[in-house]
């Protein structure tokens, strides 16, 4: 994997950063690496989460799977990092096995997914660090009662990825369910490299092994310099621009098995590093397609923003026919991935020439070895941009808030933020 800052260096001075600026920089980036490392050898909490390529153990996952033959799906029921990390790398590659995930309460949505499925050859991975979400816990009744009406035993085709205490731990401990623990230490955002992102890919057939190889490849990259570091380069740019003003990044992966992992680079990127004011606002496009839209906005619109580019140099291919028809002779003999490339470069050039930055990442491939390497590499880039930004990477007491305020208004509890609901201003047009 590679990250080419070339864009950021050629676009216009007020808005770009200079070399001598990223050369100043890498002095921070020094001091910061060293606290990243002792906070890694610590153990501290989320700084653990960039230990996951060494201690995540994948036998004890496929053990934990291995009762469950043949499922034909396979449907993972949580809410937020408890579910983008693992449709991520579910998203990102072939299988035999379909695979689901219930990470929202959209009743209509829940209901169709339920009616669409083999209950009888689906296994069900529930997941929650605490064991008390609400929003996943309320799927889990949901699915458990479908499975009862279509005669299917739950306790046959369930298992818990949680804490060691909460309602899910009892549930597990209460009908011997299996059951993968939630590493200490590991914000449910940075989870993806543990049981809770590995899970599915698991049952899926995936190859887990390769996934943290990967990770530990961009790993063992990690130093005291950006220039040394694909991961470091990322973040220390990002921050460089965020503090030009570029507030927004707009991830944009030229492929569509990558379009899932934009939606969890979005949580990473704002869920850690939205606070007391600052951070930078993550927004999802897809190449080509958004080309046709969104680029319109990033080449000529406000100048608050920057885009990274992410494409695969190696990927399957299909041919585009030969045609006599006026006009479209050009295309003949070359091929959708061709094509695919030359908008890349195109957009890349035409971002460059109206002054705006970009970033390019490339993989070498979109396999389970790439998706490693690119997820292990945006979380240290996250954690490093936390550091320099001085912010607290590793909270969200925004997200609590919200959770408290939803939990009062069902009646489960006295909270002051539910209070606040009642309270809130209201201009109604109708």
């Amino acid at each position: 994997m590679q990250v080419d800052l070339g864009n950021v260096l050629d676009t216009a001075p007020a808005h770009g950063v200079s070399r001598e600026a990223l050369d100043r920089l890498d002095d921070r980036v020094a001091a910061a690496h060293d606290r990243i490392e002792r906070g890694r050898a610590a153990g501290e909490h989320g700084y653990e989460s960039l230990n996951l390529p060494n201690t995540t153990d994948p036998a004890a996952i496929r053990d934990a799977v291995s009762r469950f033959d043949d499922p034909s799906a396979v449907v993972t029921v949580g809410i937020g990092g408890s579910a983008l990390g693992a449709a991520t790398l579910t998203d990102a590659l072939e299988s035999d096995v379909d695979a689901y995930y219930l990470d929202n309460v959209d009743p209509e949505a829940v209901e169709r997914l339920l009616d669409s499925l083999n209950l009888a050859s689906t296994v069900v991975n529930v997941v929650s660090r605490s064991g008390t979400t609400a929003e996943t816990l309320a799927n889990f009744l949901v699915v458990r009662e479908a499975m009862a009406d279509a005669g299917v035993d739950w306790t046959d085709r369930t298992f818990v990825t949680t804490g060691e205490e909460g309602n899910l731990r009892d549930l597990a401990d209460k009908h011997d369910l299996p059951s993968l623990p939630v590493p200490d230490g590991v914000p449910g955002r940075f989870s993806v490299l543990s049981t809770v992102g590995l899970a599915a890919a698991a049952l899926c057939g995936h190859d887990i092994e390769a996934v943290l190889e990967g990770a530990a490849a961009q790993e063992a990259r990690l130093s005291d310099s950006l220039f040394d570091s694909p991961a470091y380069a990322y973040g220390a740019v990002s921050y460089a621009l965020a503090e030009r003003g570029m507030q927004q990044n707009a991830m944009m992966p030229y492929a569509e098995s990558l379009e899932t992992f934009s939606e969890w680079f979005a949580q990473l990127w704002a869920e850690s590093l939205g606070k007391d004011g600052l951070g930078q606002t993550p927004l999802r496009a897809l190449g080509a397609t958004d080309q046709h839209s969104q680029l319109q906005l990033y080449r000529a619109g406000p100048r608050d923003k920057f885009v990274t580019l992410v494409r695969a140099a190696e990927r399957d291919d299909v041919a585009i026919p030969e045609t006599d028809l006026d006009g479209l002779a050009y295309l003949g003999g070359s091929s959708l991935g061709d094509l695919l490339d030359a908008e890349f470069e195109a957009t890349e050039a035409s971002l460059a020439a109206a002054g705006r930055p970009s970033v390019r990442i490339e993989l070498d491939r979109v396999d389970e070895y790439g998706l490693g390497e690119l997820l292990y590499a945006m979380e240290a880039a996250c954690v490093l941009y936390g550091e320099l930004a001085s912010v607290d990477t590793f909270v969200q007491p925004a997200v609590e808030w919200g959770k408290r305020a939803a939990r009062g208004l069902l009646g489960g509890g006295d909270f002051e933020e539910a209070d606040a609901v009642e309270e809130k201003s209201r201009l109604v047009v109708e």
